[in-house]
């Protein structure tokens, strides 16, 4: 039963650290509009979900295992926080400027809207998610 709850609300969790840590990248874009030779970065979300979710199967420690019941020492969905695929990189240049800055603010101010809409869109699911087990749980 908690690994059916863990699973449910694994992808969401995922989602929302992936979504919160492109809204801090658009945030410092935006922070940096009038800085010279800054240039804008984003993430390339479905990229970094499926790396996420996915895990790093080459990620790995070394440990020694005393006990079966121990964890293995390699990496869990969603337990990296390095998003391999999904990494910043570099907007596309729309309108160059002179002094080398690549950030538009009508770009990056619709993407952060948009983030934020699905971040809090992910929030209404996992709440959604989260009443029907009390619900289930309470037997109403």
């Amino acid at each position: 039963m908690l690994n059916k709850l863990d699973s449910a609300l694994d992808f969401h969790q995922t989602a929302l650290r992936v979504r919160g840590q492109r809204q801090e990248l658009i945030a410092a874009n935006i922070a940096n509009a009038d800085t010279p030779n800054f240039k804008a970065r984003d993430i390339d979300f479905k990229a970094a979900m499926q790396n996420a979710l996915g895990g790093n199967e080459n990620a790995s420690f070394n440990v020694t295992k005393t006990s079966n019941q121990h964890i293995d020492g390699t990496a869990t969905k969603g337990v990296s926080s390095n998003l391999g695929a999904g990494e910043p990189l570099f907007r596309p240049i729309i309108q160059g400027s002179v002094d080398g800055n690549t950030v538009d603010m009508d770009v990056e101010r619709n993407q952060f809207a948009d983030n934020g809409i699905r971040y809090e869109a992910s929030l209404t699911m996992i709440n959604g998610q989260l009443k029907k087990l009390l619900t289930a749980i309470q037997g109403q």
